[in-house]
C-alpha cells in the first residue's frame, strides 16, 4: 500500500522548503494571504517555487482571490495547485480549471456529519477537499482539529485529504482513525508563528508516512 501523502503548508523559507523536499513531502504549500503569518509576496512565492524539484508539487493557498489576482498568482507562481480557502464557489473551481489547467483544491471547514455532506456539491469542481477545523481567526493554519470519528465510514468521488491540528505526534492517529489518503500541516510543524522547524517538519513526514 503506498504511503499517505503529505503536504507540509505556510512555507517562507528555503530552509524549511528544503527540509520538506528532503523529507519526502509529495506536496509543499506557499501562502498569498496578507492576514496570515505565513504569507508571501507573489514574488517571494515564485522564488521558492523556483527551488521546488518537479515531482514535489507546489500548492497555492489563496483567499477568495479576484480574477485579476488569480491569473497573475498563476502567471507570476506557476503552482501545480490553486487551494481555495475562503468562500469560492464550485462554479469558481470548475472555470478555474477549465480556463488554466491547473488543479483546483477547496478547503472546507468541519462541524458535523452536515458538513460532509455539504461537500458534496464540490464533486466534479474540485481536483481534492481538504477537510480542515472550521474557521476561526483565520481560514486556516490555527492548530486546531476537528473530530476525526466524522470521517470513519467517509465515501465520495472527489480525492480528499485531512488538515486542522496534525502534528508529529498525532498524525499517525489521525491517519489509522480516517485513512486519510493525504495529510496536510502547517502549524503542527512551528516553533512559532510562521516559523517552521526542521525537525518537526522531519519527524511529521516520517510519522505519516509509516502510520
Amino acid at each position: 500500500m503506498p504511503s499517505t501523502l503529505v503536504k507540509i503548508c505556510g512555507l517562507s523559507t528555503p530552509e524549511a522548503l528544503t527540509a520538506a523536499v528532503q523529507a519526502g513531502a509529495s506536496h509543499v504549500g506557499l501562502v498569498h494571504f496578507a492576514k496570515s503569518p505565513r504569507h508571501l509576496s507573489l514574488a517571494n512565492a515564485a522564488r521558492l517555487r523556483d527551488l521546488v524539484p518537479p515531482a514535489v508539487k507546489v500548492v497555492l493557498l489563496m483567499v477568495n482571490p479576484s480574477p485579476a489576482l488569480l491569473a497573475e498568482a498563476v502567471r507570476e507562481v506557476r503552482p501545480d495547485v490553486v487551494q481555495f480557502h475562503g468562500s469560492e464557489m464550485p462554479e469558481t473551481l470548475a472555470r478555474f480549471r477549465a480556463e488554466t489547467g491547473t488543479e483546483a483544491w477547496r478547503a472546507l471547514g468541519v462541524r458535523d456529519a452536515n458538513s460532509l455532506a455539504d461537500a458534496e456539491r464540490f464533486h466534479g469542481a474540485a481536483d481534492m477537499l481538504l477537510f480542515d477545523a472550521p474557521a476561526s481567526g483565520l481560514p486556516g493554519g490555527n492548530g486546531t482539529r476537528f473530530d476525526w470519528d466524522l470521517l470513519r465510514a467517509y465515501k465520495a468521488p472527489t480525492p480528499w485529504g485531512l488538515a486542522g491540528g496534525l502534528t508529529p505526534s498525532n498524525v499517525a492517529e489521525a491517519i489509522r482513525l480516517t485513512g486519510a489518503p493525504l495529510v496536510d500541516t502547517s502549524s503542527g510543524v512551528e516553533s512559532a508563528p510562521g516559523i517552521k522547524d526542521v525537525d518537526r517538519i522531519a519527524a511529521f513526514c516520517k510519522a505519516a508516512q509509516t502510520a
